[in-house]
């Protein structure tokens, strides 16, 4: 069986470990390689070939975008396959990227079925698909995927996704247990501590509880599915003074209910962060130290 190989650029090592298992479970003789930001693929780029990049968009050093745009100017490298990997979906982030030269888009968090559909796509435009697995390959598509933006996105809606936005408050008539209740509508964009955590399939607007550099505890409504431990998600931030919104990699690492009894509406779910990146952690930073000023923040050790 002919070798094809792939590099996995991201700075969270959760996020990375879980592309290689997802990759690995589907194509067992696939060669991996990782890099922790876009510097560090830099080096590993300029001794060694690939057939599929699959990198994250915002690193420490050096980002996905920055790196794409050095990996396309070199000229061996035009029709390499480039996946972002990544929880931006907005329209001008999506458009900065075709105008790089991205292949594809996967945005976070996504499920197996849907990562390793965009796997094979990119490897069967490059050629490659057939070749990883057993049989005679074809000709290889013509270079970097140029259509329009509904092509890249699947024909999804390009505007800024609902579970990037920021949440909304819970109705009045039914509060959080042990939570401020909520103001009316007109105030709704500047309540405090409110979030949205996105999982592969669905989201969940939710109250933060307490907050720290590692991790946050969440209450969200209980539904027909529930969060499960170790799965990955993105909590979507939003800061009042600013309206600025940090997409944290999380990971679930507890689920418990807020009230000792089999009838609880609310769940507690426990999530660690798995970002590495410098910005990342001083917007948290930002968050934990203004706590002690918004009442529904209780800012963690």
């Amino acid at each position: 069986m002919a070798k094809v190989s792939v590099l996995i650029v991201d700075d969270a090592p959760f996020i990375r470990d879980l592309v290689k298992k997802a990759l690995r479970s589907y194509f067992p003789g696939l060669q991996i390689e990782e890099a922790i930001n876009g510097r560090k693929a830099q080096q590993v780029l300029e001794r060694s070939s690939f057939d599929l990049i699959l990198c994250d968009w915002e690193m420490p050093e050096m980002g996905g975008l920055e790196l794409l745009q050095w990996f396309r100017a070199q000229p061996d490298r035009a029709k390499v396959p480039f996946v972002m990997v990544t929880s931006r979906g907005d329209k001008e982030n999506v458009v900065e990227a075709i105008q790089a030269g991205v292949t594809d888009y996967i945005s976070k968090p996504f499920t197996n079925e849907q990562f390793i559909t965009k796997v094979k796509k990119a490897l069967q435009r490059a050629g490659k698909l057939d070749l990883l697995q057993g049989r005679q390959a074809p000709t290889p598509s013509a270079g970097i995927a140029q259509g329009s933006i509904a092509s890249l996105t699947g024909g999804r809606n390009t505007e800024a996704p609902a579970a990037a936005r920021p949440a909304q408050p819970a109705k009045p008539t039914n509060p959080v247990p042990g939570a401020p209740a909520s103001p009316p509508p007109a105030a709704a964009q500047s309540v405090r501590g409110q979030a949205q955590l996105r999982l592969p399939g669905q989201q969940f607007g939710c109250v933060i509880k307490t907050l720290s550099l590692r991790d946050a505890l969440v209450v969200v409504r209980r539904g027909e599915r529930m969060p499960q431990v170790f799965e990955s998600g993105v909590l979507d931030l939003e800061q009042d003074s600013d309206q600025s919104v940090a997409r944290l990699n999380v990971y679930i690492h507890a689920v418990a209910a807020l009230e000792p009894n089999v009838d609880c509406e609310w769940v507690k779910v426990t999530l660690k962060f798995v970002d590495q990146d410098p910005q990342k952690l001083d917007y948290l930073s930002r968050l934990v130290a203004s706590g002690t000023a918004q009442q529904h923040y209780s800012p963690g050790a």
